[in-house]
């Protein structure tokens, strides 16, 4: 049968029928472990009693108005992210790609207020922004990139976690306006950086002037044990941009901003049509009531700890593992060699799984996971990865 669907995914061959918790049921009622969470979506795991009720309940009432008008639900979600995170006001959007979309159209902002004709923003190597035009440019990616160029300019890369290369890129470009970085890198391949590299970071950001813009698009909304990642490093940034598991799977982005970011944007300067309307805030707002009620974001450090130590333990004598890393239920297992087909593989074995930048495999699971599942986790993938790097030695 021929799909009328553009083939931009290489889709597998599986449709899922419905969830309970962290398991997607197929149409032939097999059960998978879903240890990718939509791609660090579904924090609550599928069809959360809270995220249905709340979704059932406005949908009664009220879909969608306009931002033409006030919009209640929103203005309580923008209260409960700026008493969270420490920031001052809240752009609503609806995906992570438009929030750093508008965080981008910030610090160019910030840029031509200040006099500064072609405002530039540091970048990073290996990074991922979105499929945009701009975020695509700011991306790290070239496979990503290629075949829409011309990109957009105004972009300066670094290699991540350098903080020496940072310095060296503003002192060469008077024009460098803002720094955009993931606390972790995701599709990078959970690149975890220094300890302190955010607040070095925040350091050069006073010293020179510049917008601190993290984009929290994966590590945001507790995925590493704090509600973002940068509370880990008591900073606070300029900008921050918040989409995939702050709605557990209906769309709704987020661009916060702070200080001297939250000024810039001013009306008629940007827009959403369906950005924060009344249905997306109410599945956002049952999102964080529920994390808050089932401590949820502390548990993530716990969980993130049981499971990488798992695979350290089963993996221990496999010399094809170079590395286990993790920050909260942000798990990166990196192989010596290429290894995407190992997503099928874990497909036949009843467990989804992702294979980024190559090497990496990605485990991004609910944040409600139990003790029991997680043991099935760590010892459905360690039996698989065991296996397949004999196959492939």
């Amino acid at each position: 049968m021929t799909s009328h669907i553009m083939p931009t995914y290489n889709r597998l061959p599986i449709t899922f029928d419905r969830g309970e918790g962290v398991w997607l049921i197929d149409e032939n009622n097999n059960r998978y472990l879903d240890a990718l969470s939509g791609i660090a979506v579904c924090n609550l795991g599928h069809a959360h009693a809270a995220i249905h009720k709340a979704i059932c309940e406005q949908s009664k009432k009220l879909i969608h108005t306009s931002n033409i008008y006030k919009i209640a639900n929103q203005e309580i979600l923008a209260d409960q992210l700026t008493e969270k995170s420490g920031m001052d006001n809240v752009f609503f959007c609806n995906s992570g790609a438009e929030a750093n979309e508008a965080a981008i159209k910030l610090a160019r902002k910030f840029g031509h207020e200040k006099g500064i004709d072609k405002p530039a923003i540091i970048v990073m190597e290996k990074s991922f922004h979105g499929r945009t035009l701009a975020t695509l440019s700011a991306t790290g990616n070239v496979k990503v990139q290629y075949g829409f160029e011309p990109l957009v300019e105004g972009f300066v890369r670094v290699p991540f976690n350098d903080v020496d290369a940072i310095k060296t890129a503003i002192a060469q470009n008077k024009n460098i306006v803002a720094l955009l970085v993931e606390p972790i890198q995701g599709e990078g391949g959970i690149n975890i950086p220094a300890s302190d590299y955010l607040n070095q970071l925040r350091t050069l950001c006073d010293q020179h002037g510049l917008l601190l813009m993290l984009d929290e698009i994966q590590t945001g909304v507790g995925r590493t044990g704090k509600f973002l990642a940068f509370q880990h490093n008591d900073i606070i940034p300029d900008v921050c941009t918040l989409a995939k598991a702050l709605g557990n799977g209906v769309p709704i982005g987020a661009c916060l901003a702070s200080g001297k970011a939250s000024s810039l944007l001013t009306a008629g300067t940007h827009g959403s049509t369906f950005g924060g309307n009344p249905l997306a805030c109410s599945a956002a707002l049952a999102v964080l009531a529920t994390m808050d009620e089932e401590n949820l974001i502390a548990l993530a450090t716990q969980k993130g700890e049981r499971i990488s130590a798992g695979f350290k333990e089963r993996l221990k004598n496999n010399h094809h593992v170079l590395d286990i890393r993790n920050k909260g239920l942000m798990i990166g297992i990196e192989l010596n060699r290429p290894c995407p087909e190992l997503v099928k593989i874990a497909l036949d074995k009843y467990l989804l799984i992702n294979v980024t930048n190559d090497t990496t495999i990605r485990l991004l699971p609910p944040l409600i996971i139990d003790e029991q599942e997680i043991m099935l986790l760590v010892e459905t993938l360690s039996a698989i990865i065991n296996d397949y790097t004999v196959q492939t030695a």
